[in-house]
């Protein structure tokens, strides 16, 4: 009687197992945490700063694809995608949306939300930008990364005309499209003017009229060009630099990654720690942190970057003093 009492145990147990685990089976895990990420620019120029946010956002423990998933969303230097991109991560929705390309990124998604935290990466005033209310207490769902990247005309046109005294008549190339070029030159007109310097704005914003603004530098017979810091121009970094050298004009770019394409001479923000804090924000936001009490913050640390075979190509010569101070010498 006890065989048959176990067996009959034995086969309700397994009558009943089949039902016991599609329950199990289907019981909802916990939903992996989403991340929008909005860039001005395209995907090929920023994979190394992709790169540096993946960095800062795994310091704080979030890996792509283990523990959280990442919505890209690009406009390939078009501005005026910028809104209904920001919209479709919105509608997703995701937990926290993280904008690079500077303040017109930051603005389509403040613009699209003010549930959803919004973590950026700003060149100019973030204040100015009414992006915050201010820097050590942002409020509301926005805070970020403040590069600083925009407001150093100045410096850059001087170190300019120290390689290039001669130089009288300096381009200032910008893309009308893009907000915050417009301060830029602003800030040349200013520091020109405080220097004796004669300033010519450009004005591109396609293929075309870039080739268009570097056959007006040889019309005019300008000296020397700086070019604007702008996430379109980062996807013609390679066209840029190639220009300059047909050309034959000395050409100062706001970051690192132009003189690797062979650019002669940059001066900004170290680009790739402005995208690894903001991983770290990202982050921070996701394990529970609010945007609020979060201080934007302020990168202070700047690079100058030289390429000696461009400035040989262009028949010049670094002054000792600017090798002297260089942060990194491209040979």
């Amino acid at each position: 009687m006890a065989i048959q009492i176990r067996r009959r145990e034995f086969i309700t147990l397994l009558c009943g197992a089949p039902v016991a685990w599609p329950l199990a089976a289907g019981a909802q895990q916990p939903a992996m945490p989403v991340i929008g990420f909005l860039y001005a620019g395209s995907p090929e120029a920023a994979a190394h700063l992709v790169a540096s946010f993946r960095q800062g956002l795994a310091g704080t423990g979030y890996v792509e694809g283990r523990n959280v998933t990442i919505q890209y969303r690009w406009a390939h230097g078009h501005y005026e995608r910028l809104p209904a991109l920001a919209t479709e991560l919105v509608r997703q929705p995701v937990n926290v949306i993280a904008t690079t390309g500077g303040e017109p990124t930051a603005l389509a998604a403040k613009n699209a939300t003010s549930i959803i935290p919004i973590v950026f990466s700003a060149g100019g005033d973030p204040v100015k930008a009414n992006l915050v209310a201010s820097l050590n207490r942002p409020s509301g769902n926005v805070t970020g990364v403040n590069q600083y990247a925009d407001m150093l005309q100045g410096k850059r046109l001087g170190l300019l005309h120290e390689l290039v005294p001669r130089a009288n008549a300096i381009g200032v190339l910008m893309n009308p499209n893009f907000p915050p070029a417009e301060q830029q030159v602003r800030d040349a007109q200013a520091a020109a003017r405080a220097m004796g310097l004669q300033i010519y704005v450009m004005r591109a914003s396609t293929d075309v009229e870039i080739d268009a603004a570097f056959e007006a530098v040889a019309q005019q017979r300008i000296s020397a060009l700086t070019v604007t810091g702008d996430p379109f121009f980062a996807t013609q970094r390679e066209k840029l630099a190639a220009l300059a050298a047909r050309y034959a004009v000395p050409a100062m770019y706001h970051f690192r990654h132009y003189v690797v394409a062979g650019g002669l001479i940059s001066y900004g923000t170290i680009l790739s720690d402005a995208y690894r804090n903001v991983g770290v924000y990202t982050g921070k936001v996701l394990s529970g942190a609010k945007p609020a009490d979060l201080p934007v913050m302020q990168l202070s640390k700047f690079e100058l970057v030289l390429n000696l075979k461009t400035a040989k190509a262009l028949g010049l010569t670094f002054p000792p003093e600017l090798l002297a101070i260089a942060d990194e010498v491209i040979e």
